[in-house]
């Protein structure tokens, strides 16, 4: 009788404790995360939705009439707005041209840092070629308005030393679009050379180092070996940077201020001066909307793609 308690007693002290609730360690997660969830939500979701309910509105912050209901009459006079549509025209046209131009620079330095890896000053060279892109782009903007300024700027400068005529590119009615095309490409290829590092690293080097052995031509390597493994990071910076390129701002005000006349006027310019400078408060939302469904779209898509590839490898 005595050995059975004694067996009774130690399989119950062998026996696995019960866990303690979890309720306490749940409070502490939500107490880490309340501070971030709480700035987000001030920051970012509440002015989302107060930007939606004025889209509806007839709202002027300096006129004395209150801000009246007229429902889908905002969204209906931007579509009929000639103007914003050749800003939305505009901004398709330099989005395009800037993401193109940076992919294929960057994929083209990408792979020379990646193939020369063992250069000398490598290390000092990626640090000066990622400079521009940790610039504020207000700083770019007067960095480079300076240096194309026709009276003071060093390029004007020796090309009146060589004896040619100064020029200003930023207030000719050709040349001022394809210059902030070429200022964001300057600061924004460093990040495309950036993802195109990244993706080259994500490559097993035992892959690369058995298609070495079987010596295959360079269309096969980037076919069958490196494009399945670095194409969903390249894909998420043209991503970035499309999304990115789309909402541009600083740079087309900062340098050019929309001119001459309206060929640098990007739509997100368009949009700060219904919205800071007439206080069209109502309109201003409606733009806004528009193009927070425009950038989801984008989203969309590319993970639409981004999924469908996964299935079709699996």
């Amino acid at each position: 009788m005595a050995k059975s308690v004694e067996t009774l007693e130690k399989s119950i002290k062998d026996a696995p404790k019960a866990k303690k609730p979890e309720s306490k360690k749940n409070w502490f997660s939500w107490g880490l995360l309340a501070p971030v969830l709480f700035f987000f939500i001030l920051m970012s979701v509440l002015p989302t939705i107060w930007m939606f309910g004025l889209a509806f509105y007839d709202y002027t912050l300096t006129s004395a009439n209150k801000p009246k209901l007229i429902g889908f009459k905002n969204f209906t006079d931007f579509l009929a707005n000639q103007q914003l549509a050749g800003s939305v025209s505009r901004t398709f046209i330099f989005l395009l041209c800037a993401v193109i131009i940076q992919t294929l620079l960057g994929i083209l330095i990408g792979v020379l840092f990646w193939k020369n890896d063992k250069m000398p000053g490598r290390r000092l060279a990626l640090t000066l070629f990622f400079t521009p892109m940790v610039v504020t782009p207000i700083a770019t903007s007067l960095f480079w308005k300076f240096i194309l300024d026709p009276t003071l700027g060093v390029i004007n400068y020796f090309v009146s030393v060589l004896g040619f005529e100064r020029f200003d590119t930023l207030t000719d009615q050709t040349l001022a679009f394809p210059t902030l095309v070429f200022v964001d490409t300057w600061m924004w290829t460093p990040f495309m050379t950036l993802m195109t590092l990244a993706a080259l690293g994500s490559v097993p080097k035992a892959e690369l180092e058995a298609a070495q052995v079987d010596r295959l031509p360079i269309t096969r390597l980037i076919r069958t070996v490196i494009w399945p493994h670095a194409k969903f990071i390249l894909g998420l910076g043209i991503l970035l940077r499309t999304i990115d390129a789309f909402k541009t701002m600083d740079l087309a005000y900062v340098m050019t201020g929309g001119g001459p006349g309206d060929r640098t006027e990007l739509i997100a310019v368009s949009l700060y001066r219904f919205a800071f400078k007439s206080f069209k408060l109502g309109y201003s939302s409606a733009v806004s909307v528009f193009l927070m469904f425009i950038a989801i779209a984008l989203t969309s898509i590319y993970l639409y793609i981004l999924n469908a590839k996964k299935k079709s490898e699996a």
